[in-house]
C-alpha cells in the first residue's frame, strides 16, 4: 500500500467507504458495537464527542471494534475496484470513516493502493474531502464512487461520477454536475425488508397478554379492545427490542449460519435510519401504554428494563438468561392483567413461569445443537459450552413436566369448578402439553428448531393440531351449549 502523490494520465478511481463499499455506516457500526461490549464507555465516548465528530469517530473507532471480515460488502462495488485495477488504473480508499477502520478494511480486501480516512482532528467528508482530493490528484484526475447528498462537492471536480443505490433525487442532482455519470443500484429498499427486521412473526407471544381474559372467562367487547391495545403497545415495544438486539449483535449475527440474513447484518437495510426507527417504535409503545393506564405503563416499562439488561449484559450469564426469558414470556400475561383489571391465580402465573423456562431452555438448547454442527459458532460468549448441551436439554424437559403437573394441581381448584361444568376433561389438555413438551425437545435435539418455539409452533402442523385438540378439550368441559 502506499500513500505517494500519484502522477499519471489515467484518473485514479477514489472509492467512498460507508454506504459505498460496505452497505453500512462504520460510525454506527462501531457504536453499537461499543454499546454492546462496554455500554459505559460508549456513553462517555458520546458525550466527549457530542460536538467533535471526528474526535467521536476515532473514540468509538477505539472502544467499538468492528469485525470488517464479516461486513457486507457491496459486489458491484468490489467489481468495479477489480476491473479498474485490471485496466491498470490505481485505487484509492478516501472515507469519512476512521483511519483505524479504513486501514483494517483495506487491509482485509487487499485492492488498495491508498487509504485516507478521519483522525482526531479533520473529519473527512464533503467539502473537507472536495478538497483533498482536489489538492491531491487536481480536477478531473479522479473517478469518484459514492452514495450520499454529501459527495455532491465532491463530484463537482470528478472525471466521471459514480453513485451507488442512490435515490432518484440524488441521481438527478449528480447528472446535474456536468461529467460523465454511472449509477450502481437504484437506492430503493423494499418495504419487506423493514418489515422483516421488525420480526412481525414474534408478535405471536403478544397474543399471551389475551390469557388473562380467557382464562377467567372474561371475554367482553371492552377488555378484547383493552387487551388490543395493550397487544399492539407490546408489539411497537418489542419490535424496538428487537431491532436494538440485531443492532447490538451485529457481529454474532453475520457469524451465525441463519441469523447473517437478517436485514441489518445482510446490510439489507441502513443502520442509521433503522437506529432511529428503534427510538421511534420505543417513544409510540410507551405512548400508548400511558394510554392504557399507570399499571399497564409500569409493567411495560419493567419489561423493558428487563430486556435491555438482557441484550447488554444478562443473556451472557448461565442459566440466569433462560430465567429473564421466562420471566420475559411471563410478564405478557401480567402485562394482559394490567390492562385490563383481573388479577390472574397464583396457579397460572406458577405454570407460565415453569412452561416457560422450559420454552427458554429449548431455545438455548438449539442454540447449542447448532454450534455442534458449525464450528464457526462459539456459544461461550452466551456463558455456555458446548458440553452443557445435556443439562440444558434436561432443563427443558423437567421444567415442562413440572408446567404439567402445575396444571394438573389448577385444575382440581374450586376456581376452575366454577368455570366449567365437567372439570375433569381439562386433564386432556395435560395430556397433550406433556405430549407437545416432549416432542419440542426431540425436535431441538435433532437440529430441527430454528426458531423461537412458540413462533415454531405456530409454522408446525403437528403443534397445531395440538392447540386445536386443547381448544376442543376445553370446550367440552366448558360444556358445548356454552360455545354454541
Amino acid at each position: 500500500m502506499h500513500d505517494a502523490r500519484h502522477v499519471s494520465d489515467k484518473p485514479v478511481l477514489v472509492v467512498d467507504l460507508d454506504g459505498t463499499l460496505v452497505r453500512s455506516d462504520l460510525l454506527f457500526e462501531s457504536l453499537w458495537s461499543a454499546l454492546s461490549s462496554n455500554p459505559l464507555s460508549a456513553l462517555s465516548a458520546l458525550r466527549s464527542g457530542y460536538t467533535q465528530r471526528a474526535r467521536l469517530k476515532q473514540d468509538l473507532a477505539l472502544k467499538g471494534p468492528v469485525d470488517v471480515t464479516r461486513l457486507p460488502y457491496n459486489p458491484d462495488v468490489l467489481a468495479e475496484i477489480a476491473k479498474w485495477r485490471t485496466g491498470g488504473g490505481r485505487v484509492a480508499l478516501v472515507t469519512a470513516s476512521n483511519q483505524i477502520l479504513a486501514e483494517q478494511i483495506a487491509s482485509h480486501i487487499g485492492l488498495f493502493d491508498e487509504v485516507h480516512g478521519s483522525d482526531a482532528e479533520h473529519n473527512l467528508k464533503g467539502p473537507a474531502k472536495a478538497a483533498f482530493l482536489l489538492e491531491r490528484y487536481g480536477a478531473k484526475n479522479y473517478v469518484y464512487i459514492g452514495d450520499a447528498a454529501a459527495d455532491l462537492p465532491v463530484w463537482k471536480d470528478a472525471a466521471q461520477i459514480v453513485t451507488v443505490n442512490a435515490p432518484a433525487g440524488l441521481r438527478a442532482r449528480a447528472d446535474a454536475l456536468g461529467p460523465e455519470t454511472r449509477h450502481l443500484g437504484n437506492g430503493a429498499v423494499p418495504v419487506w425488508d423493514w418489515l422483516r427486521a421488525l420480526r412481525p412473526h414474534q408478535w405471536v407471544k403478544n397474543v399471551l397478554i389475551f390469557v388473562p381474559i380467557l382464562a377467567s372467562h372474561a371475554v367482553s367487547w371492552p377488555n378484547l379492545l383493552t387487551s388490543l391495545l395493550a397487544f399492539v403497545a407490546f408489539c411497537l415495544v418489542a419490535s424496538s427490542v428487537y431491532l436494538t438486539n440485531d443492532l447490538l449483535d451485529l457481529s454474532a449475527d453475520r457469524a451465525h449460519p441463519r441469523k447473517k440474513r437478517r436485514p441489518l447484518a445482510a446490510g439489507d437495510i441502513p443502520i442509521a435510519p433503522a437506529s432511529g426507527m428503534a427510538v421511534a417504535l420505543l417513544v409510540a409503545g410507551l405512548g400508548l401504554a400511558l394510554m392504557l393506564g399507570p399499571f399497564f405503563a409500569a409493567t411495560l416499562a419493567i419489561y423493558l428494563l428487563i430486556t435491555t439488561a438482557y441484550s447488554l449484559y444478562l443473556k451472557r450469564r448461565t442459566i440466569v438468561d433462560i430465567w429473564v426469558l421466562s420471566i420475559l414470556y411471563s410478564m405478557r400475561i401480567a402485562a394482559g392483567a394490567a390492562a385490563t383489571g383481573i388479577v390472574p391465580s397464583v396457579w397460572l402465573m406458577a405454570f407460565s413461569i415453569f412452561f416457560f423456562f422450559s420454552l427458554a431452555a429449548v431455545k438455548r438448547q438449539a442454540e447449542l445443537v447448532d454450534t455442534a454442527d458449525n464450528d464457526t459458532l462459539d456459544i461461550r460468549r452466551r456463558g455456555y459450552y458446548r458440553e452443557d448441551l445435556l443439562l440444558v436439554a434436561v432443563m427443558a424437559i423437567s421444567s415442562g413436566y413440572v408446567s404439567v403437573l402445575v396444571l394438573a394441581l389448577y385444575i382440581r381448584t374450586p376456581f376452575i369448578d366454577q368455570l366449567y361444568g365437567t372439570p375433569p376433561i381439562l386433564l386432556g389438555i395435560c395430556l397433550v402439553v406433556l405430549y407437545w413438551i416432549s416432542r419440542v425437545v426431540m425436535v431441538t435435539h435433532r437440529g430441527h428448531m430454528h426458531d423461537d418455539p412458540l413462533v415454531y409452533a405456530m409454522r408446525d402442523r403437528v403443534s397445531q393440531i395440538c392447540v386445536a385438540l386443547c381448544v376442543l378439550i376445553g370446550a367440552f368441559a366448558y360444556g358445548l351449549e356454552g360455545w354454541i
